[in-house]
């Protein structure tokens, strides 16, 4: 299990999500993606966040999916004790790869999850057989092997996605791409520079004793005028991404994939 996710990261989480640019611009392109998606669906529609940790985004998901029903499955415990607290949404125990649902499901969410699975094709695949045909997967995932840092480490990733590689993993699970893009844009250069010196602190710090996971905190600190500079700055993305434009280059990746009929 803890080769997964490390469940201390859930209080620090919760403490900084409402304020913190990163959280609130990502689940703003969320929001406007999910919106979208079950517009077209019948009442009654059923959404599942797979890895909803701590509720973050089920939070999110439940207000846009006021039609539907919406649950949230994680591996931890921890996390799901903090979720009922935020959100009236069913939330359910298990391992991603051993759902226990057998009605399928229209929409299934699965946001900076996928990185933290060793073999991700075998969990594109297992969500696959848990959508209608036709069901829409809708993912975000760190992009970008050259960001890969101590952040990443501490995080528990096994990998960062190239858009291409993203793509061909989806499409030999058996999806086929409604968009892709990049996103994060203006993080992007920020990102760059700050993983170049935070490998040269890490190194520091490992001769201090000092952890990786307490230099990757830092990264959640919210720092005032930074944050609402960053907040300002993502947010000119989202209108481009709600017309479903492809943006040139970012940290993250948000796909929507259909389910092959």
């Amino acid at each position: 299990m803890c080769a997964l996710y490390d469940p201390t990261f859930y209080e620090h989480q919760l403490s900084v999500q409402d304020r913190h640019f990163w959280f609130r611009a990502r689940n703003r392109v969320i929001a406007a993606m999910v919106t979208r998606i079950v517009a077209s669906l019948e009442p009654g529609y059923r959404v599942l966040e797979v890895g909803c940790g701590a509720g973050t985004v089920l939070g999110v998901l439940e207000k846009e999916c006021v039609q539907g029903k919406v649950i949230g499955v994680d591996l931890f415990a921890e996390g799901l004790r903090y979720a009922r607290r935020q959100t009236s949404c069913s939330v359910v125990q298990a391992e991603l790869d051993r759902l226990p649902f057998t009605t399928p499901f229209d929409v299934i969410g699965l946001f900076d999850v996928l990185e933290h699975q060793r073999d991700d094709m075998n969990i594109l695949h297992k969500l696959g057989a848990h959508l209608k045909p036709g069901g829409v997967l809708l993912l975000t995932v760190p992009a970008h092997r050259r960001l890969w840092s101590y952040w990443d480490e501490a995080s528990l990733h096994w990998r960062r996605y190239q858009p291409a590689e993203l793509e061909s993993k989806l499409k030999q699970a058996g999806y086929r791409i409604d968009y892709m893009t990049q996103f994060m844009v203006s993080l992007y250069p920020v990102m760059w520079l700050f993983r170049r010196l935070g490998s040269w602190l890490r190194r520091r710090g490992a001769k201090a004793g000092v952890q990786s996971q307490y230099v990757a905190a830092r990264e959640f600190k919210v720092v005032p005028v930074v944050n609402e500079l960053m907040g300002c700055l993502l947010s000119l993305e989202l209108p481009q991404i709600s017309r479903r434009r492809r943006l040139p280059i970012g940290t993250s990746l948000l796909a929507i994939a259909r389910r092959d009929s």
